[in-house]
């Protein structure tokens, strides 16, 4: 441009598009300019950015904060100082840092490590003082920290190459669920899902080591609880050999390793702990993983963790033990063979836990620092190399220090300490200088109450990380070093085609470490699927449909269904219920069919939880015009597939299943009433079946039973003929096929049939209901295929069907009979013998068609369930289990049930039933609640008149199945069973009279370890907290003040006590309410924040921001459509620090915080109500 003076060029490809660009230095205009190529010989119009009263003389280029772009460093002339230009990769650049020079001309500069710390450095030459300047790099160091779950107390944390990749592996020894966790690392940074691998009782240290000289990394366990260490030998692949334990002293709380008697092969040192033992324990190793019997030294008083090294310079390993209830340090001088025949020790602070040995001062000669938990202190001894030590010296940490790793967290050649804060949450980083002093320490957050720490570079970026164990939480935190970087920018994403989208949720769904977003698509009645790729850009997106006029506007996600992956709740506003897709940990999502609690409102916001500590998640749900919250939990319904049928001949009216090939699969025989005829299908196993044989039978057949009759060992049949009066028996061959032997008279109409040992004398026996008699006849089984003559006995009228079991807990078979006549039932107790005592009888429904025995309120008692064909019901007596039954009570089912069957449908150890239901051609199902009680029918189709139903598991996959006798169409109906989850309501929390709830956090508010339930009331311009009791049930609501119309939440530590606070954001005053939590569970007077004029703030959410530790605010302006950030002090105070706009009339609705570029810096994707859009804002400042 004029007047420009261009003074010095450069050329690199700024933007990635694989053209040069070119970089000028203006000597004139005070600035750089900045022209992109087109790559066919010409460039983009020049963008300039201003040097301030500076004059460019010479610009370069490089790496300069090791984010993989291109950055700018210009030499100044008349300003003692050199410009950085940041570069953002997309051909721009961040406005110029100043950094001062000492020198009015500097006219050249160049870009190199001059301390191999992999921080770039810059060396300037100074024209006017005849000298050069060197500004060196350094490392700002760690990141916020990534929290990865644990075992129960995770108590220590060791790191190692478990599967030769030449990623940094962790494992972490979890005290109170006795395993190690061990999570193979990636070249990122991140680390894969856990595998956990069971140790002693109480794993309370850890150490990495080849202990059977095989190369591969081996894990040795002290195991507090039952006085052993645990011996895990590595396969190299991620995976290690069962547990070799050996026996220690009472107690070990810490475990060391080293080649104590030179022979090569690697020996165990072990602390026996605090208040148990007061000893240490030696184990030679024999180099094949294996070792020797302990050998026993006295310590100081209360010892809990030691190290090893060569503190005396004879080549001899010694080992150092911290006696916490001492206060001191003991110094074993080791001779060689293994002993240790004396000790030395050294007063420290108040109750040491942790010590480390190595050289602080560079002088060739092991130091050690031990972290003073008492006085919240660590303490540094330099060691003389003789075995002695100078006097501590002592430099704050945080609260209550238990953990310390030392390595170079600088890259500056000198070693540094890192210390686990337990009180504080946090970690302390004391840079050394070299010389054995330390600089006052910086703090970095953690998980609750870490107590164990490891260093590593698990990113593969030349910078030491930090792996903390944290207790509390039962977690991991990884706090990866950084250099650093500034840029923010936006990506704009629509789901089309008038998708109203309303709602954004972030996670990892497709288990690639990139972080992924998933939308609610009002218009469409979907919910849309975006995967991210890693670099804030996201895959086209996959759509899974919620059903017709379901307008989906809430989603959460959680484990329904334990299998480890991240599964989706939808508020469906439009249809009124709550959908469930169930995650494959791929990206994909299955629909569950809606079977579950019907809602009197249009749910309008829900979260996910685990709110009764089983393990599986659970959601809370509010609605659009009601005044509670209900929370529900996940129940599996069982569901049918879509019928298959199979052809039988004409007329089929009943059936039995059984094994009749001895191929273990289940095969079916049944009965067809116009054709006089049975016809065999033999199963596969997979649920499909095959027809086998045809045998004639007596007139109209209308029951069949199986069972050993002849004591062959092989499945034989038995029909009874309704219009023949007898009985016809088929002795099988056990390969499928049937003879017909013998016949047994019975009553007249003989309708129904039940197979037992009705005298005890191990032979089948049968009892057959006669319709036309109003009585059962006793037929008595030879145990040769033949029977006795009948003995009678007299029911009610027309008995239709029959069943068996032991109603008054005598041992022996009694039965009972559905009379359809006089709508009652028979009761018949047995003796024992072979005969029965007089009916006893009980009124129920109209044509009670079919009869079943079952325990439905699980009091051990047998009940008794029928069909009641004229009412449109089934009918349920509880037994009393002493033959005795309760009145009926009855449960709609469809129109003319005519059969039933009982059993498990949905696996959880309740009994449901199934019927028929000729009249509507369905089969109805009605879970069980275990309690005599049954949920809401579900319906199925099936073929032309269901005159009979059973269930099997036909499929092998431990899941019962539904066969369906249909009559009309002479056909047989299989439903295979499915596993099925849905939401169901526990439990409901009343939030006021015109409280209107709009939005949910969870935490742990009262510090007794459950998830408590906070909630905003739009309505009554408050929030309600729910404290929880672990079971699934909470304390009524307490409410707490906050501004006009409360429409959002979230929940952060804002001033640093450990103790969750509130966020909330109101959206009818303008403002944003800050609440501070105390441990009680109850909160201080609201401190509020303005978010401007006609903002209506609409969205609240917490993070850093700004790498600075303490937490920051983020709200998004539904009025003014700006993203808000506050960013906090750590003492609960705010400041306004920067608004981005969205555009005018975005009218944001919904925000979801999260890193999605993997550059471990936290991004916005908000949902814009008014564009009909999804908005990416990338930070990297």
């Amino acid at each position: 441009g004029y007047g420009s003076h261009p003074y010095s060029i450069a050329t690199h490809d700024f933007n990635g598009d694989n053209f040069l660009d070119i970089v000028v230095a203006n000597h004139g205009t005070h600035s750089v300019g900045v022209l992109l190529g087109n790559g066919n010989g010409s460039f983009s119009h020049s963008t300039i950015y201003s040097i301030g009263n500076s004059i460019p003389i010479a610009v370069v280029i490089g790496d300069m904060n090791n984010d993989n772009y291109m950055d700018l460093v210009v030499t100044n002339n008349g300003t003692n100082d050199i410009a950085v230009l940041i570069g953002y990769g997309n051909g721009s650049f961040r406005s110029p840092t100043m950094y001062s020079t000492g020198s009015l001309s500097s006219v050249s500069v160049a870009i190199t490590d001059f301390n191999n710390d992999v921080i770039p450095d810059i060396v300037v030459i100074h024209n006017e003082t005849n000298a050069i300047g060197i500004l060196l790099g350094y490392s700002k160091g760690f990141l916020n920290q990534i929290q990865y779950s644990t075992g129960t107390n995770p108590a220590a944390v060791g790191v190692g190459y478990f599967n030769n990749d030449t990623h940094l592996d962790m494992v972490v020894g979890n005290y109170g669920s006795n395993d190690v966790t061990v999570r193979l690392g990636y070249a990122d940074g991140s680390f894969g899902n856990e595998t956990i691998i069971p140790a002693g009782s109480g794993p309370q240290a850890l150490v990495v080591g080849d202990f059977n000289n095989d190369a591969q990394s081996d894990i040795i366990v002290a195991n507090y609880n039952d006085n052993t260490v645990s011996v895990l030998l590595g396969y190299g692949n991620g995976s290690f050999a069962s547990q070799t334990t050996y026996a220690t002293g009472l107690g070990p709380s810490s475990i060391a390793i080293g080649d104590f008697n030179n022979d090569t092969h690697l020996d165990i040192v072990v602390v026996n702990g605090v208040g148990k033992a007061n000893t240490m324990s030696v184990l030679l190793g024999q180099g094949d993983g294996t070792f020797r019997n302990a050998t026993t030294y006295q310590t100081g008083y209360g010892p809990w963790v030691l190290d090893v090294g060569d503190f005396n310079n004879d080549t001899i390993l010694d080992v150092i033990v911290v006696n916490s209830w001492a206060s001191t340090v003991s110094i074993f001088l080791g001779i060689g063979d293994g002993s240790f025949p004396s000790q030395t020790a050294y007063p420290t602070g108040n109750g040491p836990l942790s010590v480390v040995a190595d050289d602080f001062n560079n002088d060739g000669k092991l130091d050690f620092v031990v972290a003073n938990r008492g006085d919240n202190s660590v303490s540094v001894f330099l060691g003389f190399g003789n075995g002695s030590f100078t006097d501590q010296m002592m430099y704050s940490v945080g609260s209550a220090p238990n953990a310390i790793v030392v390595g170079n967290f600088n890259n500056d050649t000198y070693l540094d300490i890192v210390v686990a804060n337990q009180g504080d949450n946090d970690v302390s980083l004391l840079l050394g200088f070299g010389n054995g002093s330390f600089a006052t320490q910086t703090t970095y957050s953690t998980g609750l109450a870490p107590n164990a720490i490891a260093a590593g570079d698990f990113n593969n970026d030349s910078l030491l990380d930090v792996v903390v164990g944290n207790l509390d939480n039962n977690s991991i935190s990884v706090l990866l070093h950084f250099v650093g970087g500034d840029l923010t920018s936006e990506t704009t994403y629509a789901s089309g085609g008038g998708s109203d989208l309303k709602y954004v949720i972030a996670g990892d769904f497709n288990n690639d470490t990139h972080q992924d977003l998933i939308v609610a698509n009002y218009g469409t009645n979907n919910i849309g699927v975006l995967l991210g790729n890693g670099t804030g850009t996201f895959a086209s997106q996959i759509n899974f449909t919620m059903g017709p006029n379901s307008h989906p506007v809430s989603i959460a996600a959680g484990d329904f269904n334990k299998d480890g992956e991240a599964d989706l709740a939808v508020a469906n506003y439009g249809t009124k219920y709550i959908g469930m897709l169930l995650g494959n940990g791929k990206g994909w999502f299955t629909s569950q069919v809606v079977y579950g609690d019907s809602m009197n409102f249009a749910p309008l916001v829900l979260t996910a939880g685990d709110f009764n500590d089983d393990g599986q998640a659970e959601v809370a749900v509010a609605y659009d015009g009601s005044d509670n919250v209900d929370v529900f939990g996940v129940f599996d319904t069982g569901f049918f597939s879509s019928q298959k049928t199979y052809p039988t001949d004409v007329g089929p009216s009943s059936l039995a299943i059984s094994d009749f090939n001895n191929d273990n699969q289940l095969d079916f025989v049944v009965t067809n009433g116009a054709d006089s005829t049975i016809n065999i299908f033999l199963g596969s196993g997979n649920g499909s079946f095959t027809y086998a044989s045809t045998n004639p039978t007596g007139v109209t057949p209308s029951a069949v039973v199986v069972g050993d009759f002849n004591n062959d060992n092989q499945l034989d049949i038995v029909v009874a003929n309704t219009d023949s009066y007898f009985l016809l028996i088929y002795l099988g061959y056990g390969n499928g096929s049937f003879v017909l032997s013998s016949y047994a008279n019975t009553g007249m109409g003989p309708a129904a049939m039940v197979v037992g040992d009705f005298n005890n004398d191990k032979q089948l026996d049968i009892i057959v209901a006669n319709s036309y008699q109003n009585n059962v006849s006793v037929l008595l089984g030879s145990g040769d295929g033949y029977f006795a003559d009948q003995a009678t006995y007299l029911t009610g009228g027309a008995p239709v069907s029959i069943a068996a079991g032991d109603f008054n807990n005598d041992t022996q078979l009694d039965i009972v009979t559905a009379n359809t006549n006089d709508a009652t039932i028979s009761v018949l107790l047995g003796y024992g013998n072979g005969s029965f005592a007089n009916q006893v009888t009980y009124p129920v429904g109209v044509y009670p068609a079919f009869v079943a025995i079952g325990d439905f309120n699980n009091d051990t008692r047998l009940d008794i369930v029928l069909a009641n064909s004229g009412d449109r019901n089934v009918g349920l007596l509880l037994g009393y289990g002493n033959g005795t039954f309760a009145n009926q009570t009855t449960f709609i089912v469809g129109n003319s049930p005519e059969a039933l069957a009982v059993g498990d449908v949905n696996n959880d150890n309740r009994l449901d039933i199934v019927v028929a239901n000729t009249g509507d051609n369905t089969a109805s199902v009605l879970l069980g609640l275990g309690n005599g009680d049954f949920r809401k029918q579900a319906v199925y189709s099936t073929g032309f008149l269901p005159y009979f139903v059973a269930l099997a598991d036909f499929s092998n996959d431990k899941r019962l199945d539904m066969i369906v006798v249909n009559f009309r169409d002479s056909r047989v109906s299989i439903l295979l069973g499915y596993a099925n989850l849905a939401f169901v309501k526990q439990t409901t929390l009343i939030t006021g009279n015109g409280s209107q709830p709009k939005s949910f956090a969870m935490a742990d508010f009262n510090k007794d370890n459950q998830l408590d339930i906070a909630v905003t009331n739009s309505g009554t311009n408050n929030m309600g907290i729910f404290l929880s009791y672990g079971n699934g049930s909470f304390a009524l609501q307490k409410t707490y003040a906050t501004g006009s119309s409360p429409r959002s939440i979230a929940s952060g530590d804002f001033n640093n006590d450990t103790i969750p606070d509130i966020v909330v954001a109101n959206s009818g005053s303008d403002s944003v309410s800050v609440l501070f939590g105390y441990s009680n569970g109850s909160f201080s007077n609201q401190t509020t924040f303005t978010t401007g004029f006609e903002s209506e703030p609409y969205t609240v959410a917490v993070g850093h921001f700004n790498k600075d530790i303490f937490l920051d605010i983020v709200v998004v302006d539904y009025g003014l459509s700006n993203v808000y950030v506050f960013l906090g002090y750590g003492n609960g105070t705010f400041v306004g620090e920067s608004a981005f706009t969205l555009g005018f009339g975005s009218s944001p609705i919904s925000l979801a915080v999260v890193d999605l570029n993997n550059d471990k810096q936290l991004d916005f994707a908000v949902v814009n109500e008014g564009t009909d859009n999804l908005k990416i804002l990338l930070e990297t400042c």
